[in-house]
């Protein structure tokens, strides 16, 4: 299997599979900031694709393809939105879990324990595709996103998101979320694998990507996750081919 995985965070993730439909647990901020995903993705499709967001079904006729889908809180979403639906991600134990809940749920989503890389050696391709906190647990950036570059078709979207790397996302994710509120076991992150917003604009450059926009994702009290121009803690963006 050609892949960019890194097995200790695959079987990290494994481990939280049975997490991951429980609101109240480990994938707690997952399910509060999938709204804010969603709405991103709405906004961005509309703009790129041309398409009527507020039709109940505005994904029919869409191939979308959802990278690290862990247990398929966001996959499910995209389905529900009307899109044929692959979800892949290595870790097994979510794979099974997303299987699992999506039958319970009467939705038909294609669920793959698979790479990306593997993907591409398939000759797969998609109209979008979706990449949600994946990029700072990968063992290869640039092979990662030429891999994702290559499973766009022509005219094709790139949805992502990822921490940032500065003083306050440590602060939130590293100390806050790991060490003292304990929503994340230990060493769910690695601090130094996080990304700029400029340096990830340059490695998509570098796959054959044109980042078209970028937005932080801040937590406000008030109103729970929001888009925000604060793009310290973690960022969501899109790209198309070059």
């Amino acid at each position: 299997m050609s892949t960019t995985v890194d097995p200790q965070q695959a079987a990290l993730f494994s481990d939280m599979a049975a997490e991951w439909w429980n609101r109240k647990g480990s994938s707690a901020l997952l399910h509060q900031v999938n709204p804010v995903r969603l709405a991103y993705i709405r906004e961005r499709a509309a703009a790129h694709f041309g398409l009527d967001t507020t039709r109940r079904n505005w994904l029919s006729d869409r191939d979308v393809l959802d990278v690290g889908c862990g247990g398929g809180i966001l996959t499910e979403c995209l389905a529900r939105l009307g899109g044929t639906v692959t979800g892949i991600d290595a870790a097994e134990g979510g794979i099974e879990v997303a299987r699992d809940h999506a039958a319970g749920q009467g939705l038909s989503i294609a669920y793959e324990l698979t790479t990306a890389e593997n993907l591409v050696q398939q000759g797969r391709r998609f109209d979008l595709v979706t990449c949600m906190e994946v990029v700072e647990h990968v063992a290869d950036v640039p092979a990662f996103l030429s891999s994702l570059a290559k499973l766009l078709k022509p005219g094709g979207l790139l949805i992502y998101s990822t921490p940032n790397r500065t003083a306050m996302s440590y602060g939130v994710m590293i100390v806050g979320a790991e060490w003292i509120l304990r929503l994340l076991p230990r060493g769910t992150h690695d601090w130094n694998r996080f990304l700029t917003p400029e340096e990830l604009k340059a490695a998509l450059a570098g796959a054959g990507l044109t980042a078209t926009d970028c937005q932080g994702i801040a937590y406000d009290p008030a109103r729970g996750f929001a888009l925000s121009d604060d793009m310290r803690v973690n960022f969501i963006g899109a790209a198309v081919g070059a």
